[in-house]
């Protein structure tokens, strides 16, 4: 089963505007995990699509939805997938790919049949961001030990964490869609600080092994008029490329950073300061 949504752009002045329930409705995404089901959200940033796929009872075929108007999910897209709960199986056009938690798959445009499953006796789950593809690229697993790893922040900032960069063009040969995943060690909380925006590309994260008894605040909006909005364990947050992405948790996490648009540059980023934020 397939179930899908539409979320439209907004404008930065209309963004200000927002209440807290309008704001919510416009860039969160909740209920990405549902048994048997594959939920997807299809966004007019840079037409991204995040999605969650849990297949608990059966296999689950990725199947094309109205908006892209195609008779397959990828004749003009490309998928990224990270799994996020126990290890299962993707099988694209018939080749199979076992992903352990953490692992990751880049499926190039062009490819007709993607399948989702868990392994006997456990529960995978499977985070997928998808963008607009004009060229076939090889599909290719990126486990944790394909990743390139660097070490960012320091324990006096509670920002101590480790980035594992998975679909990016140096790993990955890709159109326009990244990947990756970041892990905040024990007792750190901040991620992605000093913030930063990039006019040239949209993003969207998505948190998880947050204890369900914790929250994440998730800090959008321009640097001189920022908004905050309240996250729970599994949750995707939207944003756009005026706005900034950074959160801050009442215990550490980890979250999956996605992104597509006019350039594959990982540090193309306008930095503000932290004492410039307002």
């Amino acid at each position: 089963m397939t179930h899908y949504n539409f979320r439209y752009a907004s404008h930065p002045k209309d963004a200000q505007k927002y209440s807290t329930t309008e704001l919510r409705e416009h860039f969160l995404i909740e209920n990405l995990f549902q048994e048997d089901t594959i939920q997807l959200t299809y966004s007019m940033y840079d037409r991204y699509i995040v999605g969650g796929i849990m297949p608990s009872s059966k296999a689950l075929t990725l199947e094309t939805i109205p908006y892209l108007k195609s008779e397959h999910f990828l004749d003009r897209r490309e998928l990224g997938i990270v799994s996020v709960g126990d290890p299962g199986i993707v099988t694209v056009d018939g080749t199979t790919y076992e992903l352990n938690k953490k692992e990751a798959l880049y499926v190039g445009q062009g490819n007709k049949e993607v399948v989702f499953e868990s392994k006997p006796g456990g529960q995978a789950l499977f985070y997928i961001n998808s963008a607009p593809a004009h060229k076939q690229f090889p599909t290719k697993k990126v486990g944790k030990a394909d990743a390139e790893v660097i070490e960012l922040g320091e324990e006096k900032l509670a920002n101590k964490r480790i980035l594992n960069k998975l679909i990016v063009n140096s790993i990955v040969e890709t159109c326009q869609l990244q990947m990756g995943l970041t892990e905040l060690l024990p007792g750190n909380v901040w991620n992605t600080m000093p913030a930063h925006t990039h006019n040239r590309r949209m993003e969207a994260y998505f948190y998880f092994d947050l204890d369900e008894s914790q929250t994440i605040a998730h800090f959008m909006g321009e640097t001189d008029n920022t908004r905050h909005i309240f996250m729970k364990n599994k949750q995707a947050v939207l944003s756009p490329e005026w706005s900034i992405h950074s959160g801050s948790g009442t215990s550490n996490y980890s979250f999956i950073w996605g992104m597509a648009g006019e350039n594959l540059d990982y540090g193309d980023m306008d930095v503000c300061p932290p004492n410039e934020l307002k």
